[in-house]
Order: structure tokens, then C-alpha cells, then sequence
């Protein structure tokens, strides 16, 4: 399944996809939910109840299939901003002043990184960060690292190792768990 991206493409698939409508709860004789009903619950609800929701789901999920060992998986995924850069300062966004100037694929543009770690067998998020795009992977390994324990301990499983690209080389991140698969950062 691919990311979804906006809230209109949402409602799209709200209509489409049985699975997805499964998961809220839509019947078949019913209409998918609407852009504002899922604007609307996003800011209701408020960005640390959301997590919990989803942390309360995935744990459910995962004891569900009684998982005794866990390979996580750490990535960040650019997400484009919706603005202009800023007139005075090339880093920052000009309608979005959050959004930060940093890599995108082989370029630079204005966004964001989602930060993710996932169980690598059944491909559940265990953990999600927010973060600007100039900021380093590194700097938020061991917040989601964290959040993903305390995920994994609410289901009862073992992190047996960690698996991520070299953009996470880090001694602190290594020490963190038994094992870890992660090429070393050569500076040249």
C-alpha cells in the first residue's frame, strides 16, 4: 500500500478501497467520509490523542498475531510543503514557517520528514515522528527507537534488532539495542 498524502486522495480511496473502509467501520451501503468530517476529527482530536489511538491499535494488532520478536526497520520520507520559500530567508517557508530547506532524493526543497519505524514482517508502523527537513535522521533515532519499545512492550514481543541506512550511523543508536544492522557513515 502506498503513503497517502492529502485528504482528498483519502476520501478517494474511502470510496474504493474495501479494506480501508473496513478499517473505519463503513458499511457497504454507506458513503466514505467527506474532507471536512476528516478534517474536522483530525483537529478535534489533537495530535497526541491521535498517537495514542494509533499506538493502542497497532499494539492490538501485534498481540493479535503474537509476535515474539521484532526486527525494526528506521526510515525518514520526504513530504513536499506547500509554500514558497521565504523572501528574506532561503531556508524557511514563506506561508508554512516550519517547513525547512533539506534533502530530497538527489535535490533540495522545502519540507518536511516523516520518520518511521516499522515491524519489518508484518510492515505495522510502531512509531512516527514529524520533524523539519534540515533536520538530521539521527537526531530523532532514538526518540522513535524508544517509542517503538514501549510499543512492543505493551504487546509483550522482543526487539531482536534494528535495521536502517547509513544516514542513522550513530555509536549512541548501536549501544541502544543488541543488534543493529547499519553501515558505518564514511566522510571523505
Amino acid at each position: 500500500m502506498k503513503a497517502i498524502r492529502s485528504l482528498r486522495e483519502m476520501t478517494r480511496i474511502l470510496n474504493t478501497d474495501q479494506r480501508i473502509r473496513k478499517l473505519c467501520l463503513i458499511r457497504n451501503d454507506q458513503k466514505g467520509y467527506t474532507r471536512s468530517v476528516l478534517s474536522r476529527f483530525s483537529k478535534r482530536v489533537g495530535e497526541e490523542n491521535f498517537n495514542k489511538i494509533i499506538d493502542r491499535k497497532v499494539t492490538k494488532l501485534l498481540k493479535g498475531q503474537q509476535i515474539g520478536e521484532v526486527d525494526v526497520v528506521l526510515d525518514a520520507s520526504f513530504i513536499k510543503a506547500w509554500s514558497i520559500r521565504h523572501p528574506t530567508d532561503n531556508q524557511t517557508g514563506y506561508s508554512d514557517t516550519d517547513a525547512r530547506v533539506g534533502r530530497s532524493g538527489r535535490s533540495f526543497a522545502l519540507g518536511y520528514k516523516l520518520h518511521l519505524s516499522i515491524d519489518h514482517k508484518t510492515m505495522l508502523p510502531l512509531s512516527s515522528l514529524f520533524a523539519s527537513a534540515n533536520q538530521n535522521e539521527k537526531k530523532h533515532s532514538l526518540t522513535i527507537l524508544g517509542k517503538a519499545k514501549t510499543i512492543l512492550e505493551g504487546c509483550r514481543a522482543r526487539l531482536r534488532s534494528v535495521v536502517a541506512d547509513s544516514q542513522y550511523s550513530d555509536s549512541k543508536l548501536r549501544s541502544a539495542v543488541e543488534k543493529s544492522i547499519i553501515p558505518y557513515l564514511l566522510i571523505i
